[in-house]
């Protein structure tokens, strides 16, 4: 159990007087006037009082993710963020990049490190971002048609 000191108590009761509506020097004598076994009780409340909040709180968060795993939101979810880091096109990657479909994988690094280094001096955040994402793109195409081709 919560041990509390009286100095403790004596200032909890005085911030619930004051709550209540009870002026700074009638907020004093209240202290003094309520017992310490009543200042003791209300102390007691609080802490128990909030502990049982903060303990029912998390007992519904884990059901509010046990109820979404269920569904299948949680899983949703993550494909729409998945779907929509990757909507690059093969096509837009092509074009972000500069390399026409028959080019090697070597022309292909050599523009994205001019381009990567270029938006890295003097560019913006977002074109930089772009030439990585195509970069990417492309980079899952040539693997897949290289495990194709073995």
């Amino acid at each position: 159990m919560w041990s509390v000191s009286n100095y403790e108590i004596l200032l909890l009761t005085s911030l619930i007087l004051k709550v209540l509506g009870f002026k700074a020097t009638s907020c004093i004598a209240g202290v003094v006037a309520v017992s310490a076994m009543a200042a003791r009780v209300i102390a007691q409340l609080i802490v128990v009082g909030s502990g049982m909040m903060i303990r029912a709180f998390a007992q519904a968060y884990r059901q509010a993710l046990s109820n979404a795993s269920k569904t299948g939101a949680a899983q949703e979810v993550a494909q729409n963020i998945q779907r929509a880091g990757k909507a690059i096109t093969e096509s837009e990657a092509r074009q972000v990049l500069g390399v026409a479909e028959n080019s090697s994988w070597e022309e292909i690094m050599q523009k994205y490190d001019n381009l990567f280094e270029q938006n890295a001096k003097n560019g913006s955040f977002y074109l930089q971002s772009k030439v990585h994402r195509a970069k990417e793109c492309l980079e899952a195409v040539y693997q897949s048609k290289s495990e194709g081709t073995n």
